[in-house]
């Protein structure tokens, strides 16, 4: 089992590396075609996953993503509205097919995969996105390593007792201070490449810090939702991983964060967006 899931997060992290240098379109289309994978494995989890309600979401999925590119719609709020509408539709004319939770969840999985998924590809657009995405992963990633090694080391005080008994405070602590010190190392050795002084590097590894601390809820509300329906994995795809939301679920939430962080920070640097 240590041996699969050893060989799967080499190949994952062989096409991150592809698919998140390449950047654009390549970028655009691969999110998508994650989101919709995850989306697929949340509406599965409700019972959903083939329903008319479920096509709705996925192919408000593809408009957003062409949004991103074209355009075409007045905000990124406007889509989320036109979902919700039409979701209200759906769950109306068809009444009692859907229950309240089914219909709620089906505007939910819009939003927590699709959109918060997308703030990767948002990230990598920004200028000398190239580098600062990577932020993304050190805070979820770097921060899931951190914590499990600190975790079986000193690992004595539960987090979550009931809803994940194996995390420890300290290894929560430990992945924080673990993303950070990942970051501030990257940073260093990226900064002349990305013409930033010491004190945005200090703030933008502060900034992991906090995007650290949002995974572990990120990681922790994806384990809720396992144990409220049931289920051990929500899906297959990956061996040894799970599905994409089991993989992805720490940098679902991680992304618009340091998205947001970055983007305040690094706005105010002198010629950074040349």
């Amino acid at each position: 089992m240590f041996r699969t899931r050893l060989l799967s997060g080499i190949v994952l992290v062989a096409l991150a590396l592809l698919l998140i240098t390449t950047g654009g379109n390549v970028l655009l289309v691969s999110t998508l075609i994650l989101s919709l994978i995850g989306m697929f494995e949340f509406y599965r989890v409700l019972g959903i996953e083939k329903t008319v309600m479920a096509f709705a979401g996925y192919a408000f999925a593809i408009i957003y993503y062409l949004d991103l590119v074209l355009h075409f719609m007045l905000s990124d709020f406007m889509i989320v509205t036109l979902f919700l509408v039409l979701v209200l539709i759906i769950y109306v004319l068809s009444y009692p097919k859907y229950d309240t939770p089914k219909a709620m969840g089906t505007f939910f999985g819009l939003f927590y995969v699709a959109v918060l998924l997308s703030f990767i590809y948002l990230t990598r657009q920004m200028p000398h996105g190239q580098y600062i995405v990577w932020l993304i992963f050190l805070a979820s990633w770097g921060c899931d390593t951190c914590a499990y090694c600190v975790g079986k080391l000193f690992g004595k005080h539960k987090m979550t007792p009931v809803l994940s008994p194996h995390k420890s405070v300290e290894g929560g602590i430990g992945g924080v201070v673990g993303a950070m010190l990942l970051t501030l190392i990257y940073l260093l050795i990226f900064q002349d490449a990305m013409h930033i002084h010491t004190g945005t590097i200090v703030l933008l590894s502060l900034s992991s810090g906090v995007g650290a601390l949002i995974s572990m809820v990120g990681d922790l509300a994806a384990s809720a939702i396992k144990r409220n329906y049931g289920i051990k994995d929500y899906g297959k795809l990956i061996p040894g991983h799970g599905g994409v939301l089991d993989r992805f679920d720490s940098v679902i939430i991680t992304a618009p964060i340091i998205y947001y962080f970055a983007s305040v920070i690094l706005e105010r640097v002198p010629g950074f967006g040349g």
